[in-house]
């Protein structure tokens, strides 16, 4: 089987709101006023794609929210989005790993976070067999190319492949292309999706 594993809020818990209060801190602007303008419109979607540099995309950001950070103020607001990982998923990776399954991570990502989480959250991507990042392939989820893409690269038909998302719109792409999908509503979701399943079993050859 091949699992596929989004990041933000299923194998590493983020938090947007860590981001806008380090903004509203370093800019002066009102939390609430850049709660409300932040919206993941073009400028988010093309930044995620690798369409634009960081800087641009930090530009096109203080612009939008009438803030005026350096890049390195606003790269530190960025990055605190990251929580912390979530042992018992990595733990699971590891151990579907260690039956033989392949297990990838596909995630939304920007190279702007991809400067930050592998150095601090390196179990991440030691406990995948692949990383398939947004950015380095052009497309992002919801966009069904991206699941066949991956599909194709695995080798794997879609009935043997399993997808954990925590935004519904992603795993109704990825169920629309024949994958499995899981809505990840918390972090009990993956736990209760394995609690039957016998980690004991002897590897596949």
């Amino acid at each position: 089987m091949l699992y596929i594993f989004d990041m933000g809020n299923v194998i590493i818990d983020i938090d947007f709101n860590r981001v806008f209060a380090v903004w509203s801190k370093l800019s002066g602007v009102p939390l609430a006023s850049i709660k409300k303008d932040f919206t993941a419109g073009e400028v988010f979607k093309l930044h995620e794609r690798g369409n634009i540099t960081d800087i641009e995309f930090a530009e096109e950001i203080n612009s939008e929210l009438g803030m005026s950070l350096s890049f390195e103020q606003f790269a530190e607001g960025w990055q605190a989005i990251f929580i912390a990982v979530r042992p018992e998923v990595i733990d699971i990776m590891n151990k579907l790993r260690e039956q033989g399954h392949r297990v990838v991570v596909l995630s939304n990502t920007n190279r702007l976070h991809q400067d930050y989480w592998p150095e601090h959250y390196p179990e991440i991507a030691a406990s995948a067999d692949f990383l398939y990042l947004s950015q380095d392939l052009g497309m992002r989820k919801p966009d069904p190319e991206l699941f066949k893409y991956v599909l194709e690269s695995e080798d794997v038909e879609a009935q043997d492949a399993v997808f954990f998302d925590d935004v519904k719109a992603n795993v109704d792409a990825a169920i629309a292309v024949g994958i499995k999908g899981v809505h990840v509503i918390d972090k009990q979701t993956i736990i209760d999706y394995f609690k039957d399943y016998d980690f004991s079993l002897p590897v596949e050859e």
